[in-house]
């Protein structure tokens, strides 16, 4: 439906208000609204903007076996997500415009959210030369972020001659920072468990030289740069100094680098294997801190869904990443808001409203009469557990199995229409 007047709602202000919905469009916002259609009594939950995610990987086309477009927006709905950002790294690689149009396709016919694909920098991820970024980003699927993530950009001056050719439509380069040299073979964070473990280490150096140099090459061709899943306290600390020289660079966070330690390694569950690898309890309280004062500018979930035989196996064989979309907004309340370091307000910023401004989704992260209606309600109270095998995603690998979370999302509506839909549809009780 989308036509319909949601009741008692509570936004990030606090405010309770009734919210009207015509059409897939906020048509008013006021204290009492005299309902003429359906009702959804939200019973004073938390409305907050449709949460944004400007890193998802869909897998289709090529590992359908993973997840597909479909399933991926099923779960993206489930944890309040009305926008994905489908990273490239698909087969084949969605380095031209029509494999992003044929991603954004498959978007459009699942209808549960809008699906945003992210061009690769590189042909066939590479990293020798340029893909075909002005035919996507002129495409029907209109491609503004460009990113070879699960391989980094290494060679600096094709990292260069990208950020130049998108800064002639607006464009940005989402990197992922890892320098190759340094993390050959590499299997968890290098430290103290490493060595104890003997697994091959990855520096944090390998993280913060490629976002150091590359935040230089921004700012000498005065282009849009976007630093993918910081890890460390030392990209932090190098953001946050760019930031106050003025310079144009944003940075995400996944949820599980705000939770999560490279002790879990010493378990050997593959399950925590991820790319860049859980650090150290000192880097999850530089990415907490530099998440609140703004350092980092949004949550991203890296939602990385791999099929059981590649992660049922020894670490060293097994695939890196793990799934995180219906976890995203529980997750990171538990890291910031139980524990005080945010308010709802500043994780709707967070995870709605920059990553709309960074990709240019003009249809979300907004609350607000002729805004498209693409919101999520939250139980702020609630706390539940993760059970993977309640997964929507075709895939399994979650690290928060059995976990208890705070924070619940109970409903979702995307355009208007109620494609999560928990609360109860009331009918006209209200008139």
């Amino acid at each position: 439906m989308n036509d319909v007047t949601l009741k008692n709602a509570r936004l990030a202000d606090g405010s309770i208000v009734d919210v009207k919905i015509a059409q897939g469009v906020i048509t008013e916002i006021s204290s009492s609204i005299k309902a003429d259609g359906p009702v959804v009594d939200l019973k004073k939950n938390l409305l907050l903007p449709g949460l944004v995610d400007l890193h998802t990987h869909l897998r289709e086309p090529g590992k359908e076996n993973s997840e597909t477009v479909l399933s991926g927006s099923k779960a993206a709905v489930h944890g309040g997500y009305t926008a994905l950002s489908a990273m490239a790294n698909t087969s084949p690689v969605a380095d031209s415009a029509g494999v992003v149009e044929q991603v954004q396709r498959l978007g459009k016919l699942a209808g549960l959210c809008d699906v945003f694909p992210i061009g690769a920098v590189t042909v066939g991820l590479h990293g020798e030369q340029l893909a075909e970024l002005s035919a996507m980003a002129n495409s029907a699927a209109h491609v503004r972020i460009f990113s070879d993530d699960g391989k980094c950009v290494s060679d600096p001056l094709l990292m260069r001659r990208a950020l130049e050719y998108v800064k002639s439509f607006g464009g940005v380069i989402a990197q992922h920072a890892q320098e190759p040299l340094l993390t050959k073979n590499a299997q968890m964070n290098e430290g103290i468990v490493s060595g104890k473990l003997g697994l091959t280490g990855w520096p944090a150096v390998a993280e913060t030289s490629i976002i150091a140099r590359d935040i230089l090459l921004a700012e000498q061709v005065k282009s849009r740069l976007h630093i993918c899943h910081l890890s460390t306290r030392g990209g932090v600390e190098i953001v946050r100094w760019a930031k106050s020289q003025g310079m144009s660079v944003t940075a995400e966070v996944t949820p599980h680098h705000l939770m999560l330690t490279d002790e879990l390694v010493e378990s050997y569950d593959p399950v925590y294997k991820v790319n860049p690898p859980l650090r150290t309890i000192d880097d999850v309280h530089a990415l907490r801190e530099g998440l609140a004062d703004g350092t980092i500018d949004i949550v991203a979930t890296d939602h990385a869904p791999h099929a059981a035989e590649d992660k049922d196996c020894e670490w060293s064989a097994a695939a890196f990443g793990m799934i995180g979309l219906e976890t995203a907004l529980s997750v990171t309340a538990t890291a910031m808001i139980a524990t005080k370091l945010m308010d709802w307000q500043s994780l709707a910023i967070r995870m709605s409203t920059k990553p709309a401004s960074i990709g240019g989704y003009v249809n979300h992260g907004l609350i607000g009469v002729g805004a498209h209606a693409n919101l999520v309600v939250i139980d702020t109270e609630a706390r539940w557990k993760v059970d993977r095998t309640q997964s929507l995603s075709k895939s399994r690998n979650t690290p928060f199995h059995g976990h208890e979370l705070t924070g619940k999302v109970t409903d979702t509506f995307f355009n208007g229409v109620h494609v999560l839909a928990n609360s109860a549809l009331t009918g006209n009780k209200y008139e």
